[in-house]
């Protein structure tokens, strides 16, 4: 059976990687998609760390070799992004994390085997919704299957949705914070990967760093959307909200559930 997370600790881990994130500046290295490049890098920035997004094959290694973690993010599955992540996983191999966004692997038969094979090759952390979770896993997203397909593909699940739900295969939280509006934002999603890579950076512990990214970004779109008429003015408030959140405001918000 899969141990709950204790919301007293999962909000002081949020609160832990917020202020290591910000102490710390960690260089996150993203491959991601056309459109989510400036979203992602500004999310970063907000946080205070350090975005770059070069897909050169002549460069991309030594980035990944200077950077603190990496996103592999399959939203634009084109040939140029494809070579990059190879070389960008060689760079990170045994040396830094790095997280997995299989972007619509549901919609596309080529993109979820090319998904499948990044898996094997060893991501810290695979950040998804339930239709891509479903996809690759072949079942629903129950917390049997997701614990399942945590300890078979030997990382960490980190599901989106209503309520996130993060596993390893033995320890299991939910993340109730959230707002509606993050669905309705391009990039929401590949900007929460990008959270989840830098938390990698500062926290040890794959599992508490997912659970602490995804509280974060949570905790951000609810204040967002306190303040926003509408999906235009929350893209510009959540920056505001990630660059302004502290950790009194982080702990009294963080919502858990059983």
């Amino acid at each position: 059976m899969q141990a709950p997370a204790a919301p007293n600790d999962v909000a002081e881990n949020a609160c832990a990687a917020l202020e290591q994130l910000r102490a710390n500046a960690p260089r996150v290295h993203c491959i991601t998609n056309a459109v989510a490049q400036n979203f992602t890098a500004n999310v970063l920035l907000s946080l205070g760390c350090v975005p770059s997004m070069t897909l050169s094959p002549e460069e991309i290694s030594g980035f990944v070799a200077g950077s603190d973690a990496l996103l592999v993010n399959l939203g634009t599955f084109d040939a140029e992004r494809r070579e990059a992540a190879g070389l960008a996983i060689d760079a990170a191999a045994k040396k830094i994390p790095w997280v997995l966004d299989p972007v619509f692997v549901d919609r596309s038969a080529q993109r979820a085997d090319f998904a499948r094979t990044l898996i094997g090759r060893g991501p810290a952390v695979v950040r998804l919704n339930r239709a891509e979770f479903a996809a690759l896993a072949g079942t629903d997203a129950t917390t049997g299957a997701l614990a399942a397909f945590a300890r078979e593909s030997k990382t960490v699940i980190g599901l989106s949705g209503e309520t996130d739900l993060v596993g390893d295969g033995v320890r299991i939280a939910r993340v109730a914070n959230g707002h509606a509006l993050m669905s309705r934002v391009t990039a929401m999603g590949c900007a929460a990967s990008a959270i989840t890579a830098a938390c990698l950076a500062v926290e040890p512990d794959t599992f508490v760093a997912t659970v602490a990214a995804l509280v974060i970004a949570g905790v951000a779109g609810e204040l967002a959307g306190e303040k926003a008429q509408g999906p235009g003015s929350f893209a510009v408030a959540i920056l505001d909200a990630l660059y302004n959140l502290d950790v009194a405001t982080l702990k009294t918000r963080a919502r858990m559930t059983a």
